[in-house]
């Protein structure tokens, strides 16, 4: 199979990562000393690390976080009720996320019915933040 049409197929069945790496591995001349299981591992590694990049650009958009946000930046004066040690140890000691603690549920979901595809929704999501709690509409997230 010639590489164009190849790489055309890739494309077209939404393999941008491996498309993009077999481009490089053509033009590396090292890639050639490769075996074939190799040269197909990178190409599936290549493509593993694509989809993870862009669910996470996703996400990134979806939360529509200020891009320089980081936990030392959190202003504490606010009327908010943040208590700054409790913050800094959930910042230094992630096993709550692990162990999937401290996720809140609103009572709306229940009340209107969508109590189970918000689940399911939030489910896919390793961490879920949320700044000034009930200050956006319910469907924000």
């Amino acid at each position: 199979m010639l590489k164009q049409p190849m790489i055309e197929k890739l494309l077209a069945m939404r393999l941008h990562g491996m498309a993009e790496s077999l481009k490089t591995q053509e033009q590396d001349p090292a890639a050639r000393e490769l075996s074939f299981l190799e040269r197909l591992g990178l190409l599936v590694d290549q493509q593993w690390n694509w989809r993870e990049n862009q669910a996470l650009g996703r996400r990134l958009k979806n939360a529509k976080l200020r891009t320089n946000a980081c936990v030392e930046e959190i202003d504490f004066r606010g009327a908010r009720g943040l208590d700054k040690s409790v913050i800094r140890a959930l910042a230094q000691e992630s096993a709550w996320i692990g162990s999937h603690e401290n996720v809140f549920v609103l009572a709306m979901a229940r009340a209107d019915g969508s109590l189970r595809s918000l689940l399911a929704r939030l489910a896919r999501i390793d961490v879920l933040v949320i700044d000034d709690w009930a200050m956006a509409s319910r469907h924000a997230f």
